[in-house]
């Protein structure tokens, strides 16, 4: 029996992830705490073989750009160190995507880490100070998921879901991008903690997504049928270069098959098998 510990009790990743793996609960025992008060501090982490950091901020008010850096990088550190000092004996951080500072195209191994907002930056001084603190007996493994989307999450996923049950057209385009669906995260988690595996993994769907067939995807499980009109690229691509939200809709990015916890790879002799839905199956778990 392992006993995990999540930072961010309400989060949709550690709320999802602990029901989840309810149907392995002779394996794990799973608890959820909060990090917004200082009571944190006086949980005892020695009875803990893993703990999940999830807790984090990422919209707030570019007026308050202070309050990432005391989320995202400082608490990050002051609980993976208790963790380390408390004798826990692996601690996974959930990073990002946005440490890369790329915004369209491919990113690979040879990528330079280079983040251009407060989020993305302080999530990677936060990585950067935890990986210090990496030993033999306190493995660090760092994850930095794409778009995640599954049952009643919210973001990007959700206003495309509601896109498509209303509309009944929409522009075709020839995007690419890497997304994770809930549950295939789950088993890569998993995959972390029952190998202990330390160092940065990049996980994902193995087919990249289309946002034109997601959405007609999304339609067809609601028994609507939606037209794909050609001819928008050039106009999405300039309103994109003005709106964050259609670069992210629309855009292409991508994480390519060098990066570690790509799906199948391997790594330490662990063959990264967590591709437990497909894409349509995966649609089809997200909107019932």
């Amino acid at each position: 029996m392992k006993r995990i510990l999540i930072t961010g009790e309400n989060s949709y990743i550690g709320t999802s992830f602990k029901t989840w793996i309810e149907q392995y609960k002779e394996y794990y025992q799973i608890e959820t705490i909060s990090v917004k008060e200082s009571t944190w501090k006086d949980v005892d982490f020695s009875v803990y073989d893993v703990l999940i950091h999830l807790a984090a901020i990422v919209h707030v008010k570019e007026t308050n750009e202070a309050l990432y850096y005391k989320v995202n990088r400082d608490l990050a550190i002051k609980v993976a160190e208790k963790a380390k000092k408390e004798n826990v004996k692996q601690f996974i951080f959930f990073s990002t995507m946005s440490v890369f500072g790329v915004e369209s195209g491919a990113i690979s191994a040879k990528t330079k880490i280079n983040p251009k907002t407060p989020y993305g930056k302080s999530k990677r001084e936060a990585e950067i100070q935890i990986e210090k603190l990496a030993t033999d007996s306190f493995k660090v493994a760092i994850i930095r998921p794409p778009m995640i989307y599954g049952p009643q999450c919210v973001g990007n996923y959700q206003r495309l879901s509601n896109v498509a049950k209303k509309i009944n057209v929409f522009p075709k385009v020839d995007n690419k991008r890497s997304m994770l669906f809930i549950d295939n995260l789950h088993c890569f988690v998993k995959l972390i903690i029952d190998n202990q595996l330390n160092g940065t993994f990049h996980p994902q769907n193995k087919v990249l997504v289309n946002t034109s067939l997601m959405v007609n995807e999304i339609a067809k499980f609601h028994r609507r049928k939606i037209y794909l009109i050609k001819g928008f690229d050039t106009l999405i691509s300039k309103l994109s270069e003005h709106s964050n939200l259609l670069q992210k809709v629309f855009g292409t990015l991508f994480y390519d098959s060098t990066l570690e916890g790509y799906p199948e790879s391997i790594f330490s002799n662990v063959k990264f098998n967590y591709q437990i839905r497909d894409f349509k199956a995966s649609i089809e778990e997200s909107e019932k």
